[in-house]
């Protein structure tokens, strides 16, 4: 198998680059570009030297781990021990992803490849390395946004319990910094229609009306009030009574919007 020094060179490159950035992204760590391009560089010259030299089985391996953690000690900025493995353990976990995924679209396409001491050597059109590599990195990368805003979400998502007459629920309640909403002075929750009737059933009166605004505007919904609401914070449980809901649009994985306000003291 004849292999060209300067296109085996960019592409591992080309990779290493794309592994490291999204290591370091995967981390919370904010990449620096001469460190991720000196790491890169190293990375290439890394897959061109080693090869040759037809280490045996375990040795081989080795070199290639000893060598993720030398790319990966250049790349991350400052001496902190945390960032550091962090970015080890995603680096390598991408790695395998994506060796995965070019053999599978090797033995796809039908092109021939070699497995050499952990590296393989193949006879790929550079396009569909490219290709499969910037696929690979907005997926990751949407990947990695969704798991944080998530993340995020779950953070300020708390157990809370509402009473009304003799109806009582359990829902999750999420604290948004963005509900601004009062009534006569007292902060106010947000709950969708069917939990409206879930929580008062035919009971059902309104205490007045306030004005929400929506991206599509501004509108009137109603204000309910019931008898007591109970929030497990993660330090304290916060006990409030005549508390006001109204009707509006809440997310998938909570059952009620949070005014802050009532977390204060």
């Amino acid at each position: 198998m004849e292999v060209y020094l300067e296109v085996a060179f960019l592409e591992n490159f080309l990779l290493d680059g794309v592994l490291l950035y999204l290591a370091l992204v995967c981390a919370r760590v904010k990449p620096s570009v001469p460190r991720l391009l000196t790491a890169s560089a190293l990375g290439a010259v890394e897959a061109i030297v080693f090869p040759p030299c037809r280490l045996p089985g375990a040795a081989a391996y080795f070199v290639k781990i000893a060598g993720g953690l030398l790319l990966i000690a250049v790349a991350v900025p400052g001496k902190r021990f945390r960032p550091y493995w962090m970015t080890a353990a995603a680096f390598f976990l991408l790695t395998f992803a994506l060796g995965g995924l070019l053999t599978a679209a090797y033995s796809f396409f039908g092109i021939s490849y070699a497995e050499t001491g952990g590296y393989l050597v193949e006879q790929a059109p550079v396009g569909l390395i490219v290709g499969a590599t910037v696929a690979f990195f907005a997926a990751v990368c949407s990947g990695a946004r969704a798991m944080y805003r998530y993340r995020r979400t779950e953070k300020n998502v708390l157990p809370c319990k509402l009473k009304a007459g003799t109806r009582e629920v359990a829902w999750r309640g999420y604290a948004d910094t963005g509900n601004h909403l009062f009534f006569n002075g007292e902060p106010v929750c947000v709950i969708s229609a069917a939990a409206v009737f879930a929580l008062y059933g035919r009971d059902l009166h309104e205490v007045g009306r306030i004005s929400v605004g929506t991206v599509n505007g501004r509108r009137e919904a109603p204000v309910f009030s019931c008898d007591s609401l109970s929030i497990s914070a993660p330090e304290r449980t916060i006990e409030r009574e005549n508390v006001y809901l109204t009707v509006g649009e809440v997310g998938k994985n909570y059952q009620l919007i949070l005014n802050t306000a009532l977390m204060e003291a």
